[in-house]
């Protein structure tokens, strides 16, 4: 096993990654940008050094400068977490050719996967379903113009590097295609360093299942069984959950089975997760490999007992991996809800400043996924992503109102975030009933505005923040010793009415 390994990331996931590594023993070193320098993985890590400025092209996505921090501290391997460089194949490239391990595929199979046009051609090649679309990519506007109407309208315009919605547009029509494309490759340069695009048939009203991945370095391959993540805004998704209600046993086998052979025909190693979108017919079609960790990986580890990042570290060191598929199974339900810093009411723009109280929820089976805590800010340069809610239970219905109440305990003060929002899917009859596909906010929550009882008690709990920081300002010329403040012993009694 390793003794020392660098984060390439921030937020919550470089959080997650150093706990794994603090509970084997490993030692940490973060990177961080100017505007991270009391972040809290930086707090965490054992060792935290400066990258550059806030931009990520100067910081985060700064291979040479991450290169030589991880040989100056003596890191044996870089994590790189999911997003910045966490699928950039020249990244690992550089990983190898200077001695150093990288915790996920290797270079050549990153090279595949990571590139979606190759990744569909190498899969359309073994007989695995693929959605009709491009296998090359373009960056003329008249080659993507003529593909586009060979495809036939609705298309979907996607990055050709990289995930997480990044880069991603539905275009509905040829007017539609060149405003798409441009904004499309802005934002996959920015997210990814690549800005090539390329076009997939749209499917409309699909479900969006995903099977977790781990392969070894000796031949060992197994799924994790799926997660269901058809919640999403802008093709991003914010609420994931596993088994999805929308499998049988049958379809989970064929399914996992297919994930697996995706694995194999790619050469790959460590986690990964191989995407499918299920149609109203039920068939499948490959989407995508995503060659890291998943956002949303602790609803697997909710329903496997199995801790997926310090998987990812064992595979890379070279172990083999400790359990065959027949001896994996499913316990339960996982829910996950993202938090994200996000004004749900307009847009789900991103919402900057300072976090000024945070009270996270506890309980049997609640799980905290977290990069905040009260005091801390929130940039612009950066995904606006903040924590992570997991909950589990017996069964789905037990999670869904474990959520519920966690999501009700849940309070982040002084910038806007869509926990209000979460609230409200949760309790939809469509959710209860399982039927969701990946318009569901489209269709049910496009619309959607809070409701006087609840922007009234909004208004309170920010009053209570004001008198909180004003409070913590005062304290700071006491040099008495002082019990801790929060806005509920700060604000005294109160009580809050309903106009």
């Amino acid at each position: 096993m390793f003794k020392k390994i660098l984060i390439a990331n921030r937020g919550e996931i470089a959080v997650r990654v150093i706990r794994a590594c603090q509970e084997l023993g490993i030692k940490t070193v973060a990177v961080y940008s100017e505007v991270d320098k009391t972040a809290l993985h930086v707090q965490l890590a054992d060792k935290a050094v400066l990258l550059g400025p806030p931009p990520p092209l100067e910081s985060y996505l700064n291979i040479d400068k991450i290169i030589a921090i991880a040989k100056e501290t003596g890191a044996e391997a870089i994590h790189p977490g999911y997003g910045f460089l966490a699928e950039n194949a020249e990244f690992v490239r550089r990983c190898e050719d200077e001695g150093l391990i990288f915790i996920g595929p290797n270079s050549t199979a990153m090279a595949l996967v990571g590139d979606k046009l190759r990744s569909r051609q190498t899969m359309a090649a073994a007989n695995i379903p693929i959605i009709p679309g491009m296998r090359q990519k373009v960056d003329k506007f008249e080659r993507l113009q003529i593909e586009a109407e060979k495809i036939g309208y609705p298309v979907l315009l996607k990055a050709s590097a990289g995930g997480g919605g990044k880069g991603m547009r539905i275009v509905h029509s040829s007017e539609e295609l060149k405003d798409a494309m441009e904004s499309g490759m802005r934002e996959a340069k920015s997210a990814f360093g690549d800005e090539s695009i390329y076009l997939e048939k749209f499917i409309e009203q699909p479900r969006h299942v995903e099977f977790q991945v781990l392969a070894d370095l000796h031949g060992n391959v197994v799924h994790l069984f799926e997660r269901e993540c058809s919640i999403q805004r802008r093709h991003q998704k914010i609420i994931e959950e596993s088994p999805s209600v929308a499998l049988d046993d049958e379809l989970r086998l064929k399914i996992g089975e297919t994930a697996k052979r995706v694995i194999k025909e790619s050469g790959y190693t460590n986690a990964g997760t191989v995407e499918f979108l299920l149609d109203k017919n039920r068939n499948f079609y490959f989407l995508e490999v995503n060659a890291r960790i998943q956002v949303e990986h602790p609803v697997t580890e909710f329903v496997t007992g199995i801790d997926l990042v310090k998987q990812q570290m064992r595979i890379a060191s070279g172990e083999p991996l400790p359990f065959t598929q027949d001896e994996l199974q499913q316990k339960g339900h996982a829910i996950e809800c993202r938090i994200y810093a996000e004004d749900p009411e307009n847009n789900f723009l991103p919402s900057l400043g300072k976090i000024q109280f945070v009270q996270e929820p506890t309980g049997p089976w609640v799980r905290n996924d977290s990069g905040i805590f009260s005091g801390i800010e929130v940039s612009m340069y950066y995904d606006p992503i903040l924590a992570k809610l997991i909950v589990w239970g017996e069964h789905r219905e037990a999670a869904r109102n474990r959520m519920k109440t966690a999501l009700d305990n849940y309070i982040i003060l002084g910038i806007k975030t869509q926990i209000p929002f979460l609230k409200k899917v949760i309790e939809n009859t469509e959710f209860i009933q399982g039927n969701t596909t990946t318009d569901f906010l489209q269709n049910y929550f496009s619309d959607w505005k809070l409701d006087k009882g609840e922007r009234n008690n909004i208004t309170t709990l920010l009053a209570a923040a004001a008198i909180y920081e004003i409070e913590n300002l005062k304290s700071k010329t006491q040099p008495e010793k002082r019990i801790a403040s929060t806005p509920w012993n700060v604000i005294g009694t109160w009580e809050m009415l309903m106009v």
